[in-house]
C-alpha cells in the first residue's frame, strides 16, 4: 500500500495528541463584533452590573474574526478553518453586480467546474457556514439617502471579502444582496415554494428564498455567490445532556438551558431575567447570559420545521415551548439574542432567530393579508425592543413580517472553554495562566494560538521544531492581564514557509512555562 507523507504526518499527529483533541471544539463560533451598547433606541455607555441593559452582546468577547487573505483569490478564516473564495465578482470586471448573480439550481449545477487559487474542490457553502462570517459592527446611516451605499456598512468584514449592494441599475434594492447556500427549508414558503436559505450581508438577516420564480415573477431569484472548501465538520452540533437542566454542545463549548423562559420578554425584560437567575444561581451557575445571534443561531436545527416534522427546528434534546400564533395555530417562539440589529433605522432593533414558522401577512391578488411562513423556521430577523405588537396588525416589511416584540429566552454560558470572555470589567480578568491548544489543528496555511494572563506579565511565546530550533518569535513583550489570541502562519522569522511537520508552542511569562504541539500539514 502506497502511503503519501501526509498520511505518515496525520498518523504521527495521532500518536502525539489522539483523536479527542482534533475533533475538540469543532464548531469554533466568530464573534459578531459588535462593540456598541445600546437601550431600545440608542447607542449608550456600558452598562454596569446590575443596570438596565446589562449583559447584551458587546459586553462579552467571543473568537474574533482573524482572516488571511492569501493572496491568489482566497480567503482563510483562521478561526473556522474554512477557506473562501474573496469575491462574488465572477465576471471579473471588478465590479459586482446583478450579472454576477445566479440562481440556486445554477449554483449547484456549476460549482464543479469552479477553480480559483488553484483549487477544485469548492462547493456552496450551508447555512452555518455562510453565517459565520456575519459581522454585526452596525450601520452607519449618515449621509444615507436611498440609494447611495457608500456610508453603509455591510454585514461582513470587506477588509478581506469584497462585497456588493443590490444593482439599482437593474431594478434592484440596494439591500438586494442575498448570498446562496445548499441548505434547503425541509418545509416550503409562500404557501408551497421549495425554499433555500440564504444570508443578506446587506441587511443582516437569514431569510427562506423560493429556489423557482419568485411571487409575481417568471425567473428564479438571483444570488451572489462566495464559494467555500475545507471544514467538512464545520456546524455539526454535539450536544450532551447533563442531566441537570443544562445541554452541553461539545463542537462550540456552550452550555445551554434545557428549557426556555416559558413566556415572551421584551428585549429589556430578557437581559433582566437572565441578572435574575444569576442571581439565583440558576441550575448551579450565576454566569448565564443571553447569547449572541450566531451563538443562538448554531443550535437551529436544519432538518426540522414545524409544518413537515410537528416540532421546532431544534434538537429534542432540547425543551421548546409551544405557543399560538398570529393565526390562532400550535407554533413555536422567536428568541432574542443580546445582538442589537443596528442598521438605517438607528439601534431600536434586536436580532431574533426563528425556532418557529417565520411568519408573515403576504397580500393576495385580491389585496386580503395572508398569515403565512414566508421565511422559515431558522430565520434571523429583527424585532423592535419594546412596544406594542398590536401596532403591527398586518406586520411590517415587504413579506409583512410579524411583529411579536415579547420573544421567548434560551440562556447559555460557557462551559469551561475559550469562548466568550467578559469586555471591560475588572470582574472578568482571568483567574489563572493558560496556554489553549492552537486551532485549527491540523492547519494549512495559518493557525490560532490563544492564552491568558491573570496578571500584567512579560510574555514571550514562540515556536520551535521538535529538535528545539527556535522557528518564530510570536510575542515578545510585557502586557497587561486578559485573553489573548495570535495567528502563526506557518513561516519562520524570515518570512520562509516552514515545511510539514509537528511543531511545540512555548508560553513563557513571570511565573508560568507551558508547551504544547501543533502540526502543519501542507
Amino acid at each position: 500500500m502506497k502511503t503519501n507523507s501526509k498520511s505518515i504526518y496525520v498518523m504521527m499527529f495521532l500518536l502525539f495528541f489522539g483523536l479527542s483533541t482534533i475533533w475538540a471544539q469543532s464548531y469554533k463560533i466568530v464573534d459578531t463584533g459588535q462593540e456598541k451598547y445600546f437601550n431600545n433606541f440608542n447607542e449608550i455607555t456600558q452598562p454596569e452590573s446590575g443596570a438596565a441593559f446589562y449583559g447584551q452582546d458587546a459586553q462579552y468577547n467571543g473568537y474574533q474574526p482573524s482572516y488571511t487573505d492569501n493572496g491568489d483569490g482566497t480567503i482563510t478564516d483562521n478561526v473556522t478553518g474554512l477557506m473562501w473564495s474573496a469575491s462574488p465578482d465572477l465576471n471579473g470586471d471588478g465590479e459586482i453586480k446583478y450579472e454576477d448573480k445566479m440562481g440556486y439550481e445554477e449554483a449547484v449545477e456549476t460549482v464543479g467546474n469552479v477553480e480559483i487559487g488553484g483549487y477544485t474542490d469548492w462547493r456552496i457553502p450551508t447555512i452555518k457556514e455562510l453565517y459565520s462570517l456575519i459581522m454585526f459592527y452596525g450601520l452607519d446611516p449618515s449621509g444615507y439617502d436611498g440609494t447611495n451605499t457608500d456610508e453603509l456598512v455591510p454585514f461582513i468584514n470587506t477588509d478581506y471579502f469584497e462585497f456588493g449592494f443590490g444593482d439599482t441599475d437593474a431594478d434592484e434594492r440596494i439591500i438586494d444582496a442575498q448570498f446562496v447556500t445548499s441548505t434547503l427549508y425541509v418545509g416550503t414558503t409562500m404557501n408551497g415554494a421549495e425554499t433555500m436559505f440564504g444570508v443578506n450581508f446587506a441587511d443582516g438577516r437569514i431569510k427562506g428564498y423560493p429556489i423557482g420564480a419568485m411571487p409575481g415573477g417568471t425567473e428564479p431569484k438571483q444570488f451572489y455567490v462566495l464559494y467555500v472548501r475545507g471544514g467538512d465538520n464545520y456546524g455539526i452540533n454535539d450536544f450532551a445532556d447533563n442531566g441537570d437542566g443544562t445541554i452541553t454542545d461539545n463542537a462550540t463549548g456552550l452550555m445551554w438551558q434545557q428549557n426556555d423562559s416559558e413566556t415572551g420578554l421584551n428585549w429589556e425584560e430578557a437581559l433582566n431575567w437572565v441578572q435574575q437567575k444569576n442571581n439565583e444561581n440558576y441550575l448551579g451557575y450565576n454566569n448565564w447570559r443571553l447569547p449572541n445571534v450566531k451563538e443562538l443561531q448554531s443550535i437551529v436545527d436544519y432538518t426540522r420545521a414545524p409544518a413537515v416534522t410537528g416540532t421546532a427546528a431544534i434538537d429534542p434534546v432540547f425543551i421548546c415551548s409551544i405557543i399560538t400564533d398570529e393565526g390562532d395555530e400550535t407554533n413555536y417562539p422567536f428568541y432574542w439574542s443580546g445582538t442589537t440589529h443596528e442598521n438605517m433605522m438607528s439601534g431600536n432593533q434586536g436580532a431574533y432567530v426563528c425556532f418557529g414558522e417565520a411568519l408573515g401577512f403576504m397580500m393576495d391578488p385580491f389585496g386580503n393579508y395572508q398569515l403565512m411562513d414566508v421565511h422559515g423556521a431558522g430565520a434571523q430577523r429583527s424585532d423592535p425592543k419594546e412596544g406594542d405588537p398590536d401596532d403591527y396588525p398586518v406586520g411590517f416589511g415587504p413579506q409583512g413580517d410579524v411583529i411579536r416584540i415579547y420573544n421567548y429566552v434560551r440562556l447559555v454560558r460557557d462551559d469551561g472553554t475559550q469562548t466568550s470572555i467578559g469586555k471591560n470589567e475588572e470582574s472578568t480578568a482571568p483567574d489563572e495562566f493558560k496556554l489553549f491548544q492552537n486551532y485549527p489543528n491540523p492547519f494549512n496555511p495559518s493557525t490560532n494560538i490563544a492564552y491568558q494572563l491573570n496578571t500584567d506579565s512579560s510574555v514571550d511565546l514562540k515556536v520551535y521544531s521538535m529538535l528545539g530550533e527556535e522557528i518564530n518569535s510570536l510575542v515578545s513583550q510585557n502586557q497587561s492581564a486578559g485573553s489573548y489570541s495570535v495567528t502563526w502562519s506557518g513561516k519562520d522569522d524570515n518570512g520562509e514557509e516552514v515545511s510539514s511537520g509537528i511543531y511545540i508552542y512555548r508560553l513563557e511569562t513571570d511565573n508560568f512555562v507551558e508547551s504544547k504541539k501543533m502540526m502543519l500539514i501542507r
